[in-house]
């Protein structure tokens, strides 16, 4: 069910304050993909004959990621649709066209349509984009967050390259479960600050914290803190101790981050 925001255009900014503390675009009117081609379905499938498999437009087992080709990216409710619902800003804070997490696709009057996570709340949005509008890039990397186990690991083609301790929420400001992936990426000079060397910004928001600015965003971030390792700590970020931090540090926009209990 895509999440219908308040206006036309949606403008966002990071925030990581759950860890601590344009332009206008006019109306979008996507061009129409003109008449339907006719289709010769040859002959009819004999009875003993199997029907072959549907096209398939994401390869099985790889992340995909939509990456605009403009900054105000039409978005629509249903797939094949001629009107656009809305236009997602997709640019993030630090100038980025930030690319968003593909987790379905179809075909409409023989053109490609992909559904993407979106970076607002409610956690879980999502909204159809045409393929003419996007670029697809694979992603190999995934980060996955035991919040049981109070632990990261770092995957590559399915791998695990590295896993650590990390700090999570409390009970008054848990860290929120679920699918999210990499929305910006912060760094630091100073590593004795709260966010430590980095910080990845994520696509969800805490389910408690409401009135920061920018809503609550969650973010996998640095600590200069060794001790907050394996400790129920954040108001509902991931605290990665400086050190393991730097394993992640090319971690590229869009890449998935699974947070579960």
């Amino acid at each position: 069910m895509i999440h219908r925001p308040p206006v036309l255009v949606l403008v966002l900014g990071l925030l990581l304050g759950a860890c601590t503390s344009s332009e206008p675009a006019g109306d979008v009117s996507p061009k129409d993909t003109g008449a339907e081609a006719e289709v010769d379905v040859g002959d009819p499938i004999a009875e003993d004959e199997e029907e072959p498999e549907p096209e398939r437009l994401l390869p099985d087992g790889v992340d995909v990621v939509a990456e605009p080709r403009e900054r105000y990216t039409p978005m629509f409710e249903e797939p094949g649709t001629k009107t656009a619902d809305f236009a997602l800003d997709t640019r993030n804070i630090n100038g980025e066209l930030s690319p968003m997490l593909i987790v379905g696709a179809t075909r409409r009057d023989g053109e490609p349509w992909y559904e993407v996570l979106l970076p607002l709340r409610p956690n879980g949005s999502t909204a159809w984009v045409r393929e003419r509008d996007v670029k697809l890039r694979e992603r190999t990397e995934r980060i996955e967050v035991d919040l049981s186990e109070r632990a990261l690991e770092y995957l590559v083609d399915g791998e695990v390259a590295e896993r650590f301790k990390v700090g999570i929420g409390t009970d008054q400001f848990p860290t929120t479960t679920g699918d999210f992936y990499v929305y910006v990426k912060v760094p630091y000079e100073n590593p004795s600050q709260p966010y430590g060397i980095m910080a990845l910004g994520l696509s969800g928001f805490s389910r408690v914290i409401t009135d920061w600015p920018g809503g609550g965003r969650i973010a996998v971030h640095g600590t200069p803190y060794a001790s907050d390792r394996g400790e129920a700590v954040s108001h509902g970020c991931v605290r990665v101790y400086n050190e393991d931090m730097e394993s992640l540090l090319d971690v590229p926009l869009g890449t998935p981050v699974v947070i579960s209990k």
